[in-house]
């Protein structure tokens, strides 16, 4: 008896890695890459924008940007990330996924390269460009989101699609490492070329003119990683089922994934309308929501809390940092040691507590299972961050290495849990037809939960109040536990066909030989009753 599946959703399911399956890793995960990458490197240099652009003799202090005005560098950026998810995920499933891949690619280079230049020299004029192109920058990330995500789902077997999706994910941890080293050489490399004293010792010439330029270079080089996958991005066909289901190409589709995974696969014309048949509904409808109505909530619901957490976490940086010896005062350092010193410390972070974090997904996915590696990492983020919110003041003054590896903590639970899965669920568990789309209001929820927790948590922390800091750290672990209780919403994809998941093959485990055909010819062959 022949399958359900179309032979080319069969092959693609069980197709064995291959060398092409690591590339499409890689090209997807640029735009990842280049996402942490930018946003990890205006961290390193915004204390450095303050001392350029906003020192005011009479305070008797470095420069500091404004709280407002960091406030919107920081938002505008998440504003066009969800912009640019709605937009691009909806794109990709009305005209396709590699026709608008490379457009969020394109972007991304031209406002990378645009975030280093200026129209003008004043505070003003510098810091509107830099937002102006840290929108559009966003706007191409988040297009990259639900685009990236479906294309390694539909490219991947059903084996190791977890781990693929996972891997693209955890190009974010690659990109933080490459912005942190980025940073660290080139402010070393200025630092060397122009020494300068302390803040205390002379408060003008602590802070290098020389600096201008170095800042620039750090945003423009996240163009780089963009500009060389271009190519290898519109080399890659249609996505098999995007031909197949959507484009109703059977032939087409079985001729472009037979080049790319080396076989010969049956082009099944005559199977597609059956199959088409039990996914003619729309995102609207009735029939969506009765079928994947819960799951859309369930995945919009975590990444949106889940969002709130992760995006709040930086936000006890400044006591972390000084804590475990990595940064100093800033009256007592000059401009580039400052940004040296903050790289290094985001670094170490980074390599100790969020790297390890996205890799052990990637490893373990496919042995745990989604579910248990969420509901995990939700709990064990709650805990950690109610644990900080209670002892606060006694971790701060008293016992700075347990703080710094509860704090590191929170951060591998959240890569070693929901930021890599709520990334991974919306890519399996939609239909072809609106798989994008339905990853792209996840996403978005994710980003409206970073702006809730960039501005309404952050209002709690502005002022350094212990008081309110430690009411921050009890309302992120509770928002950690409602994404506990949400992830039960979201089913186990771990082993499962996509068309399985998703009942776009009409119900029929993958592993039952049964076609549609022969269901309905036994259907008819029973005697009717009196």
């Amino acid at each position: 008896m022949s399958s359900p599946n179309l032979a080319v959703l069969t092959a693609l399911d069980t197709a064995r890695t291959q060398w092409y399956h690591v590339t499409a890793i890689v090209i997807a995960g640029m735009g990842f890459f280049t996402d942490a990458y930018d946003l990890f490197c205006i961290s390193t240099v915004s204390k450095l924008l303050g001392r350029l652009y906003y020192y005011d003799p009479a305070s008797g202090k470095p420069g500091k940007i404004p709280d407002p005005v960091n406030n919107f560098v920081i938002g505008v950026a998440l504003v066009g990330t969800l912009s640019g998810q709605l937009f691009f995920g909806f794109l990709g499933d009305k005209l396709g996924r590699k026709k608008v891949y490379g457009v969020t690619l394109v972007l991304m280079v031209i406002c990378a390269i645009g975030s280093g230049l200026s129209f003008g020299s004043s505070a003003k004029s510098v810091i509107g460009t830099l937002c102006f192109f840290r929108f559009w920058l966003g706007f191409g990330i988040g297009g990259d989101y639900p685009l990236s995500a479906t294309i390694m789902s539909e490219y991947a077997n059903k084996r190791t699609r977890g781990a693929f999706i996972a891997a693209v994910f955890a190009m974010q941890g690659v990109g933080i490492i490459a912005a942190g080293l980025v940073s660290m050489s080139l402010s070393a490399l200025f630092l060397h070329m122009y020494p300068a004293p302390a803040f205390t010792d002379d408060h003008v010439l602590s802070t290098q003119p020389q600096a201008d330029l170095m800042w620039r270079i750090v945003l423009m080089l996240g163009a780089l990683p963009a500009i060389l996958t271009y190519y290898w991005r519109m080399k890659m066909p249609e996505t098999g089922r995007y031909t197949a289901i959507i484009q109703g190409n059977a032939k087409q589709a079985a001729a472009d994934m037979g080049r790319v995974l080396d076989i010969e696969i049956q082009a099944d014309d005559e199977k597609l309308e059956q199959f088409k048949s039990f996914n003619n509904y729309s995102l609207l409808s009735m029939e969506f929501l009765r079928r994947h109505g819960l799951h859309l909530l369930g995945t919009t619901t975590t990444w949106f809390l889940l969002d709130i957490a992760f995006y709040s976490q930086n936000l006890t940086q400044k006591d972390i940092f000084p804590a475990i010896g990595l940064t100093k005062e800033a009256v007592d350092i000059n401009a580039l040691q400052e940004v040296f010193d903050i790289s290094k410390a985001m670094f170490i972070i980074a390599m100790f507590g969020t790297f390890p974090g996205y890799w052990f997904t990637v490893f373990f996915i496919e042995r745990i299972g989604r579910f248990i590696i969420q509901l995990v990492g939700f709990f064990m983020m709650s805990v950690f961050m109610l644990i900080i919110g209670i002892k606060y003041d006694y971790l701060k003054k008293d016992n700075h290495k347990l703080f710094a590896a509860l704090y590191g903590l929170t951060f591998f639970f959240a890569n070693f849990g929901p930021n890599s899965i709520t990334f991974v669920l919306p890519a399996e568990i939609f239909p072809t037809r609106v798989r994008s789309t339905c990853h792209a209001l996840s996403a978005a929820s994710g980003k409206a939960g970073a702006l809730v927790g960039a501005f309404g948590i952050q209002s709690y922390t502005l002022g350094g109040n212990t008081n309110k800091i430690k009411k921050a750290m009890m309302i992120l672990a509770f928002t950690n536990m409602l994404g506990f209780f949400f992830t039960f919403l979201v089913p186990e994809t771990k082993g499962r066909s996509l068309e399985e998941i998703s009942g776009e093959n009409g119900g029929i485990d993958s592993e039952d030989h049964s076609t549609v055909t022969e269901m309905e010819e036994n259907k008819n062959a029973r005697p009717m009753g009196m």
